[in-house]
């Protein structure tokens, strides 16, 4: 059923109370976590919320924000599907003169965040945005659905377009092209391909119950703090781990 909310913009709704109550949750300890290599772990905490896909059909495992900031330092944020991840980073694919694409090329420091409610779990990840091989982009366009390709095609990403009817009408125009000439008319756009981070920054954040959250950090640089005792080595070279408080 439709939730029909009766609200007066001139009369907020009061939504400061609004508060989701966490269960039980174990903690994040340095000394209990299964590896201290941040790659690995991310992994670890990937396919554990993979296994959860049947009870959690509404949400995208995969989906994740990408936070871009422009040449003259304004920010913006939008969600992607992660496409791969490895030790080289996380890939991701767009259109090269989309808003983020343009806001890369400019500045290509970015962050990602993994947002998984039903574990009560996030991973922030900051690094530098670099594109992927040419081959690799087209083996990714190659793999997509006909109907994503046709429409990624069909669309100026982030461009301004006068209606809904503009994009149809090319939609459909391409549609009928791959029907008489074959998917080769739906071909990868030279614009379009593909971009992974590679990452100096991670944090892994558990929560916990009355938002005693726990947050365990692992970056290449060390960070600003009273005592270097607070800092761990991490079992990837060249990384620092450490925890903040929530």
């Amino acid at each position: 059923d439709l939730l029909i909310v009766n609200q007066s913009m001139d009369t907020p709704m009061d939504i400061a109370s609004w508060r989701a109550t966490f269960g039980a949750q174990s903690h994040l300890l340095e000394e209990t976590l299964p590896t201290k290599d941040p790659f690995k772990l991310f992994n670890v905490w990937f396919l554990e919320v993979s296994a959860l896909k049947g009870e959690c059909s509404f949400e995208e495992m995969n989906a994740v924000s990408v936070s871009t900031v422009s040449g003259d330092g304004r920010p913006s944020s939008r969600m992607v599907l992660l496409k791969s991840f490895d030790d080289a980073g996380f890939t991701f694919c767009t259109n090269y003169d989309s808003r983020k694409g343009t806001q890369l090329a400019a500045n290509p420091h970015a962050a990602l965040l993994f947002y998984w409610p039903r574990l009560h779990r996030q991973v922030r990840v900051e690094g530098v945005i670099e594109k992927i091989p040419e081959e690799q982009a087209e083996a990714y366009w190659n793999a997509r659905p006909i109907s994503s390709r046709i429409s990624a095609k069909a669309s100026d990403q982030s461009s301004v377009i006068p209606n809904r009817e503009h994009l149809t009408r090319r939609q459909q125009e391409l549609e009928q092209k791959v029907a008489s000439q074959g998917e080769e008319a739906a071909s990868k756009p030279e614009k379009w391909g593909g971009l992974v981070l590679r990452p100096a920054y991670f944090e892994f954040w558990q929560g916990q119950q009355n938002r005693m959250h726990d947050r365990i950090c692992f970056s290449t640089e060390k960070p600003a703090t009273e005592s270097t005792d607070f800092i761990s080595s991490s079992d990837r070279p060249g990384w620092h781990m450490f925890r903040l408080a929530p």
